[in-house]
């Protein structure tokens, strides 16, 4: 449903989308997940036909987004940050007139309107003037109209930003539905956002995607090695010769000794099923297994990890950047 190659696109000197590509397929809710200033609402401008970009290139429903922006416009449906609501406007009135935007035929505006409303929530509201109603129920509207016209694609900008944390579960489980048979894209930079509502999830630091794939295997492939902590009663210098034996362990560390119980960290391969092979082996030497846990790396460590490391190295290019041009100046 989106195709993105060497996509481009610059502030001046600041080049906020640095040849970003990337596919997303209908029935899937993809997580844009960065850091604020990463380059996601650049991308999605971009790709709302919204802003050009400076080069690559961009089709959304088989429609190119630089060529045939009108086409692009009819299949999708766009939430900025900041709803476009007219708050002086009454609820029903409101959507009446994005149907009207949208240009619906007059026989089926009445069923698109009883259909957003159903779907977003807003039928204890639309007696309302927009004025009225709190940030929550806003996100809902600005939600509604962009479902008005049933689209195949939602691409939207930080839908729960400035939301309680009731109003984040309803707009999340909002777009776990929705998401059933259309393609979600949304921006983000909270990690619990992710988590609850993606099926995949694309991460974006400094204009440029730095991870892409599932939750689960972003998580997978960040861990490198597997830790597990063990506390094991037995004679001491055995169970340590035999940590020591094991080719799966790279690394033990005693963490203490209580009451006859040492307590251990080991640093394992991933090849191995390290906590199993390990409950074997105190099995096999009739030692007493008091704790026995793996210690699992979650989103936020790949988050962290990724973009902490875009970061160090953009600010080392930076300054060696700065160093040869003290250094011609000087020359100078």
């Amino acid at each position: 449903m989106i195709e993105v190659r060497e996509l481009t696109k610059s502030y001046g000197p600041t080049v906020a989308v640095n040849k970003v590509s990337f596919d997303a397929h209908a029935g899937e809710v993809l997580g844009f997940l960065g850091p604020n200033g990463a380059g996601k609402t650049t991308t999605m401008r971009i790709l709302t036909c919204y802003l050009s970009a400076d080069a690559g290139s961009a089709t959304v429903a088989g429609y190119d987004v630089f060529e045939a922006s009108v086409e692009v416009r009819k299949r999708i449906g766009y939430l900025p940050e900041s709803a476009p609501l007219y708050t002086d406007m009454g609820v029903l009135e409101y959507l009446n007139f994005m149907t009207q935007v949208r240009q619906l035929p007059k026989s089926e505006r009445k069923e698109r309107i009883r259909s957003v409303i159903d779907t977003c929530g807003l039928a204890g509201v639309i007696q309302k003037d927009i004025g009225e109603l709190s940030k929550g129920y806003r996100q809902r509207l600005g939600l509604a109209q962009s479902l008005i016209h049933d689209p195949p694609i939602l691409i939207l900008d930080e839908p729960t930003s400035g939301l309680d944390p009731s109003q984040i579960i309803e707009i999340r489980n909002l777009i776990r539905d929705i998401g059933q048979e259309k393609l979600v894209l949304f921006s983000t930079h909270i990690l619990s956002e992710v988590s609850a509502t993606c099926n995949r999830v694309l991460i974006i630091n400094n204009g440029k995607i730095v991870a892409n794939g599932t939750p689960d295997e972003l998580v997978s492939q960040a861990k490198g090695e597997e830790i597990v902590h063990i506390a094991i009663r037995g004679p001491q210098e055995e169970v340590e010769a035999q940590l020591s034996e094991l080719d799966f362990v790279s690394q033990w560390t005693h963490a203490e000794t209580t009451d006859g119980i040492a307590a251990y960290q080991i640093n394992a391969t991933q090849e191995r099923n390290a906590a199993e092979e390990l409950f074997h082996v105190v099995v096999q030497n009739g030692w007493s297994l008091t704790e026995l846990r793996k210690e699992s790396a979650d989103l936020e460590d790949v988050f962290l990890n990724l973009t902490d490391k875009e970061y160090t190295q953009t600010q080392s290019q930076q300054s060696a950047e700065q160093a040869d041009d003290i250094n011609d100046n000087d020359d100078a």
